[in-house]
């Protein structure tokens, strides 16, 4: 790869606010509440469903919009080849994980609403309430390490724990800051982190269809 190009790769992502993802927060209350005991309740496809997203979630939403932003403007710089340019476009949709972890949700489940704060959700009174704690993080020059979680926990209408589904993905990428190397070479290396993304949801699709399988599995052997 020409030089120059690298340069105007370098350019794209090495601005300040993306050079740290947002850290995750693991155990913040922000992600899931405290449930004095877990609930007798279990899941099952005709409940409403109520979510919040956890600050985690926010946060990272932020931060894609704004890598997404300056993917977006460096595609634009004519000395960047269009398939690497693509690659960061294509591989840090912000929408991508949202859409795809509300569609899981909607497929599961009679209605799906998502509610700004607790107090909004609570006078709703769904029959189920879901945080959704999600995180990601792209490569730039100074992170080589993708990282995606998707963590949705389930609570009865009492905030009382029923259960949980998550997908994770996470890997060390080939740095493409290395003279030399092609540009189908460099583009196929970012692009890895859409595959890796979407395999993160994948398992958090399988992981909620039987988590919500095995609550209308004890629904029938109770009846």
């Amino acid at each position: 790869m020409r030089i120059s190009t690298l340069l105007a790769l370098v350019a794209v992502l090495t601005g300040g606010f993306l050079a740290t993802a947002p850290a995750y927060a693991a155990d913040d209350q922000s992600c899931h509440f405290l449930p004095v005991a877990d609930s007798a309740a279990s899941l099952k496809h005709a409940q409403s469903v109520g979510v919040l997203y956890s600050e985690n979630t926010v946060s990272t939403l932020q931060y894609l919009e704004r890598y997404h932003s300056v993917a977006l403007s460096g595609a634009k710089n004519a000395a960047l080849d269009p398939r690497i340019s693509d690659a960061f476009v294509n591989s840090s949709d912000p929408k991508l994980a949202i859409d795809w972890l509300m569609g899981s949700l909607q497929k599961q489940f009679a209605s799906v609403t998502v509610y700004d704060n607790l107090d909004a959700l609570v006078k709703a009174r769904p029959d189920v309430v879901v945080m959704l704690d999600t995180y990601s993080r792209l490569v730039t020059k100074r992170n080589s390490q993708f990282e995606a979680r998707f963590v949705a926990t389930f609570y009865d209408a009492n905030l009382q724990y029923i259960g949980k589904a998550e997908g994770f993905g996470g890997k060390e990428l080939p740095s493409v800051w290395v003279h030399g190397k092609a540009a189908p070479e460099i583009a196929a290396q970012i692009n890895q982190q859409r595959d890796l993304q979407v395999n993160a949801l994948k398992q958090f699709d399988a992981s909620l269809k039987a988590l919500v399988t095995t609550g209308e599995t004890d629904r029938v052997a109770t009846n």
